[in-house]
This record gives structure tokens, C-alpha cells and sequence, in this order.
């Protein structure tokens, strides 16, 4: 991504067609499903709301609560809530069968391969959930 590129807006604007257009209808479904979650520029990918964490080790710092980046073969929408002992993400995977479902991670090669419903769902709990422990 261009270091020129400052706000949530520039970095939409900066992708290649069709992956802004993928990108813009992810980043609009966010907005509305989790307003409260202020967008910004975060470790080069749109970063929505942020948590303080803090590790055993002493480590801490601040992170998105949900992440949204375009990447060569997909867009990764990231996720960092948990459900009990569970990474959200990790209990939408059997919802999103043609996404790459990792712990806090859903890659989607294509917008057509996920209901959006289903995306917004896994968003708004997102927004609701604590962030993920360490």
C-alpha cells in the first residue's frame, strides 16, 4: 500500500478494481453494522474500533477490534473477539464454507463466495464480544 495513503477513504481509493469496489461493500457493511467502531489506518489496513492489551509477559499495546485488508489473492477481514474459549471468527466457519477461516482471520477470495448477511452477523457480535486474550 502507497505510504502517501492516510485515511480509511485514500485506502479504498488506492486499490484496483474490482477489489476496491469488494473492499468499499465490506467497509460500508462495517459502518453500518458496527458504527461505533471508528474507522482508521492501522499496521497498513483499515482498522475499526480498538482495545488495549495487555500480555502475561508485560507486553501490551493497542489494536483494531475488527480489521479489514486487501491482500494479493483475497481481502482478510479480521476479528479480534472471542466467545467463550473461541475465537469468533473460528465459530462462524461452518456459515462462511467457501471463506478461509482461520482463529481470527476470514480470508474471502470473492464477495460472491460469502453471504453478506452471515458477514454482517459475525461484525455486529464482533462489536458486542470482548476482545480476544492473549
Amino acid at each position: 500500500m502507497d505510504a502517501e495513503v492516510r485515511t480509511p477513504e485514500e485506502y479504498i481509493a488506492a486499490l484496483p478494481e474490482p477489489r476496491r469496489g469488494e473492499v468499499r461493500v465490506l467497509h460500508d457493511l462495517i459502518r453500518r453494522e458496527a458504527p461505533e467502531l471508528e474507522p482508521h489506518l492501522q499496521s497498513g489496513m483499515l482498522g475499526y474500533g480498538s482495545y488495549h492489551y495487555r500480555y502475561d509477559s508485560g507486553r501490551e499495546g493497542d489494536w483494531f477490534v475488527v480489521g479489514l485488508a486487501s491482500r494479493r489473492a483475497y481481502v482478510s477481514l479480521y476479528v479480534s473477539a472471542s466467545e467463550g474459549d473461541r475465537y469468533l471468527a473460528e465459530t462462524f466457519r461452518d456459515r462462511l464454507p467457501k471463506a478461509d477461516v482461520g482463529r481470527g482471520c476470514v480470508r474471502i477470495k470473492r464477495l460472491t463466495d460469502v453471504d453478506l448477511a452471515t458477514v454482517a452477523e459475525l461484525v455486529r457480535a464482533a462489536s458486542a464480544a470482548r476482545p480476544a486474550e492473549a
